[in-house]
């Protein structure tokens, strides 16, 4: 075994939770009201429950007509990885609001916004609770409040997937769309992802690793704390062989080797990210895979069919014979394509294309998505896999909005105690920019003009890590894009 110079890393930070541009044809004009009357909230918050969802609304002094409907992001049903927090209830009407930073909150407030967020009946993988929950919210609004000129919906990771959701399902009412860092792909392609990554780990490095069909919680977090230590003694260790399978399970996946800790300027801060990208995709293979068969009633996703040595670059290939010897990561690829594969549940998997988020494409009113370069928990990939869709929809004469895409770009270098400024990991965003978003959403939706390149540079400025010419490669497996 040959030896390489890698510090450790650390369990704790293993998890932290330009664009493609298509116009279409512009919705008319809206009511450029700026002053609208409502009754009830007053200028503070409206707090209750809704058929068990929590909810909260936050009314502007002079309210603009604009309600921003907010859809929280993936919430554990149970302590998840690695840091085990109190599961979450609250209802957040604004990214930030109930963890106290309401900066963003009032400026969008000040911009005469109307504000509204609502958790869901229960966690986990709560797609189907999201959108029955913003449904409804939106109902309750109109009915007690007042009655928006327009309903501009968001949200951020799997309430990026809510969002998607509810623009495809209420045309009627929803005037605007922005789903940011979201499961843009649905549940199966990303939940398949997971699944290649443990089953990479079990393959290479892990052998006794369960990845499918948990018991339990508690069976599916000895599995992912069987993983961490794996992964993170193989770096410890400085053992070149399980350095170079960490890199092949990561190419197959497309795990970043930059997020938000690691800047991945140097080898040693490359592989500390890449293991700190597998341990995130490695809570969801586990834990948050034990909730979701649970939801759906079976293995949502299997790999039979996949093939794993086509999914590795030349530069990948390079790099982890350099480390792990010439013929690595043919060897490598050759256990994981002659492994015993998982067999998905045709009913469970149906259920969850079904009830678990899977976005069509067929666009119906102005969107714009963002995403940051390098997030190892909703790959920005995901955006290529929904571009493709709705480029397929347009074709078929079933897209009536128009789609723009817009990705930050994290700088080369940053210091591992504060972590990226934007650009690298998930959801890591500027107010700035997520401001940006919502008031080019805005405009084109009061306007009728779709934001060119320099209007979108405009808006989200210099210190935003906005980059117009980036753009995300395709789907890591082949066979997700080609059966979905």
């Amino acid at each position: 075994m040959r030896r390489l110079s890698i510090l450790p890393v650390s369990l704790a930070s293993a998890l932290v939770l330009a664009g493609c541009a298509t116009a279409t044809a512009i919705p008319e004009t809206r009511d450029q009201s700026a002053d609208v009357p409502f009754t009830g909230c007053d200028t503070v918050a409206c707090v209750g429950e809704l058929n068990g969802a929590a909810y909260e609304i936050v009314m502007p002094e002079t309210w603009n007509g604009s309600l921003l409907l907010y859809s929280h992001g993936y919430r554990p049903a149970q302590p998840f990885p690695p840091n085990f927090d109190a599961v979450v209830t609250t209802a957040p009407p604004v990214p930030g609001w109930d963890s106290g930073d309401q900066a963003l909150g009032e400026s969008l407030l000040e911009r005469g916004y109307a504000l509204a967020g609502s958790a869901y009946a229960k966690n986990g993988w709560a797609v189907e609770d999201g959108v029955l929950a913003g449904e409804e919210l939106y109902a309750f609004f109109t009915e007690q409040v007042g009655t928006p000129k327009r309903v501009y919906v968001w949200g951020d990771s799997m309430g990026g997937l809510v969002t998607q959701t509810l623009a495809e399902r209420h045309p009627e009412w929803v005037d605007g769309a922005a789903p940011l860092c979201g499961v843009m792909a649905g549940l199966v392609p990303n939940i398949g992802l997971a699944l290649d990554t443990t089953y990479g780990i079990q393959q290479l490095l892990y052998p006794d690793m369960k990845v499918a069909e948990f018991d339990s919680y508690e069976q599916a977090l000895a599995s992912w704390e069987g993983a961490a230590s794996r992964l993170i003694e193989s770096a410890r260790e400085q053992d070149t062989d399980a350095i170079a399978s960490i890199l092949t399970v990561a190419a197959i996946v497309d795990a970043p080797s930059q997020t938000f800790t690691y800047d991945g300027s140097s080898l040693v801060s490359t592989v500390s990210g890449t293991i700190e990208s597998l341990l995130t995709a490695v809570a969801y293979g586990t834990v948050g895979r034990f909730e979701i068969e649970q939801r759906f009633g079976g293995n949502v996703v299997g790999n039979v069919g996949s093939e794993y040595a086509s999914r590795i670059d030349e530069t990948e290939r390079e790099t982890i014979d350099a480390i792990g010897g010439d013929g690595a990561a043919a060897r490598n690829t050759a256990i994981l394509d002659a492994g015993t594969r998982i067999e998905a549940d045709p009913a469970a998997e149906a259920a969850a294309l079904e009830r678990g988020g899977n976005p069509t494409g067929a666009v119906q009113v102005p969107t714009i998505t963002m995403h940051t370069k390098a997030d190892s928990l909703v790959i920005a990939q995901n955006q290529t896999f929904f571009r493709d869709r709705y480029t397929s929809q347009q074709q078929a004469g079933n897209v009536s909005g128009g789609l723009l895409q817009l990705f930050t770009v994290a700088p080369p270098e940053y210091p591992q105690e504060t972590g990226a400024p934007y650009g690298a990991g998930h959801c890591n965003f500027t107010p700035e920019s997520r401001i940006a978003v919502i008031e080019l959403l805005d405009g084109w939706v009061r306007n009728g003009v779709y934001p060119g390149t320099a209007a979108v540079e405009a808006a989200m400025g210099p210190l935003s890590g906005y980059q117009s010419a980036y753009v995300p490669g395709p789907w890591p497996n082949p066979l997700a894009v080609s059966t979905q």
